[in-house]
């Protein structure tokens, strides 16, 4: 595992060492742990002869989820191509070029990206990624298009901050419809399907559209923190009109007819006839809760930039309720 200690790269560590593999975690030993039995070994990737401590050893494959530099994936594939069997690089939606349609699939164009860069916004670095391995390991390139992730570990907070913010009660703005369709995957699904996949190739791997909905999402919230919420569902329209940023200021909300709807429409019938299950939402609110309840914060993202905060101002919110209700009334 390149990395480890991260979201994905975690579960994924999780789900080896739960199914009895051997697994080593490279990485710069700064952030995170890793569970008992775990080889460390350290390295920087950016930094010259970083990859010192991968000179030796095979190993079956090979779990990377670098969405920096690109040359530090086309590095890291080059000094592991004859001592890995296949190589997983989980790469995201965003390397889709706009506009992108609903529906899209994995064969649609993607954005400009070199496997060489230095670096870039986060689709061409994913995207240039994705080139490096694919140009090093060939048919043995495993490529998991994420969409959305969920779960518990999740470092973003967009199913935390729902959490907590349902967790403080009172009038909830609920982003209609209630019957929204949601498209994500929870990050243990993720981490099995790429441990059990045996082969290479370019897939989608999130749920299907509509795995879930807005309404079951929330009330999913609702149930698991006992709070006494009242979810006031809201069209979209006077949400949009107030300035709110769909994704960011209220996490996981994308209405139809939105320019990023797609984010929660992409083709997945590929990713599903090679083996992907995903567990109903409920799971995954009530165990993302519990391990919230835990640790108490959304942690710090693992060897990464911080991100904004994701989330809506409460006075915001108020402010939005209000006018709602008057307008209802």
């Amino acid at each position: 595992m390149l990395g480890g200690t991260g979201f994905v790269g975690g579960a994924t560590v999780a789900e080896a060492v739960r199914r009895g593999w051997s697994v080593t975690a490279f990485n710069r030993g700064l952030h995170g742990a890793t569970p008992e039995g775990v080889r460390r070994l350290r390295g920087d990737r950016m930094a010259p002869d970083g990859l010192a401590a991968l000179a030796d050893g095979e190993w079956d494959l090979v779990v990377d989820t670098w969405d920096g530099a690109p040359r530090a994936a086309r590095d890291a594939a080059r000094a592991l191509a004859d001592r890995v069997d296949r190589y997983v690089y989980v790469s995201s939606g965003s390397v889709y070029a706009e506009p992108v349609a609903p529906g899209v699939g994995e064969d649609a164009p993607l954005v400009d990206a070199e496997p060489d860069a230095d670096d870039g916004d986060y689709p061409a670095n994913k995207a240039g990624a994705e080139r490096a391995v694919r140009e090093t390991f060939g048919e043995r390139a495993l490529i998991a298009r994420a969409g959305l992730i969920l779960g518990p570990g999740e470092d973003i907070g967009r199913l935390p901050w729902w959490l907590t913010r349902v967790a403080r009660g009172g009038d909830v703005l609920a982003p209609g419809p209630v019957d929204l369709p949601v498209q994500y995957v929870d990050v243990r699904d993720l981490a099995g399907w790429l441990l059990d996949r045996g082969a290479g190739g370019t897939f989608n791997v999130v749920s299907r559209p509509g795995h879930t909905t807005m309404g079951e999402l929330l009330d999913a919230c609702v149930t698991v923190t006992g709070a006494d919420a009242r979810l006031r569902w809201t069209d979209p329209e006077p949400i949009l009109a107030a300035g709110v940023v769909p994704w960011n200021d209220l996490p996981i909300w994308i209405p139809v007819g939105h320019e990023y709807r797609w984010l929660q429409e992409r083709g997945v019938e590929r990713a599903y006839a090679a083996g992907l299950t995903c567990r109903p939402v409920t799971g995954t609110v009530a165990d993302t809760w519990a391990w919230l309840r835990e640790v108490g914060t959304v942690p710090p993202r693992a060897g990464r930039p911080q991100r904004a905060p994701v989330g809506l101002d409460p006075d915001r919110e108020a402010a939005l309720l209000s006018a709602t209700h008057a307008t209802r009334t």
